[in-house]
């Protein structure tokens, strides 16, 4: 009882003080991000995932988004990946050797993940069509993760745009 008890707790705290489910996400333009953050995301579904060059189970989480953007974009699924390197070589770096067709931006000023409450890597934020984030994820897990990114969106994809 007292492990379920903390594991409870780390999960709570894997996002700080900071964006949880109910929140309204925040406009991505107004935290001055290098790169293009897509221009369409009114009434999409949008997955915002905050990654690093460092993170292992970021490595493996890329593939995974990549596989959700081709198969669920056409139907109304953004996705936006939040670079938090200090240095954008690392970013550049990550991505010749994990490449996205999905929007890649970097929080240089970590305003974004300050404002979200970000404490691990990745962490990530499913956010229905109106703007309101419906599921977040601390850490990446493989096949057990990818699996609940895939009931999420296609339950938010489901309700039509506002």
């Amino acid at each position: 009882m007292l492990t379920a008890a903390l594991l409870a707790g780390l999960a709570g705290n894997a996002f700080g003080a900071g964006l949880k489910a109910g929140d309204t996400f925040p406009d991505l333009g107004a935290f001055k991000l290098e790169g293009t953050v897509p221009s369409d995301l009114k009434g999409k579904v949008v997955m915002v995932d905050f990654w690093a060059s460092w993170c292992d189970p970021c490595k493996e989480s890329f593939p995974a988004m990549e596989e959700l953007d081709k198969h669920y974009h056409a139907q109304g699924l953004v996705i936006v990946a939040v670079n938090v390197d200090e240095d954008r070589t690392d970013m550049q770096t990550f991505l010749k050797k994990h490449p996205a067709t999905f929007a890649v931006v970097r929080d240089a000023g970590q305003k974004l993940v300050e404002r979200a409450g970000i404490a691990t890597m990745p962490s990530s934020f499913l956010v229905d069509r109106t703007g309101k984030i419906r599921f977040t994820h601390s850490g990446y897990k493989g096949a057990e993760t990818k699996k609940q990114y895939m009931q999420e969106i296609e339950s938010l994809l489901k309700t039509p745009a506002p």
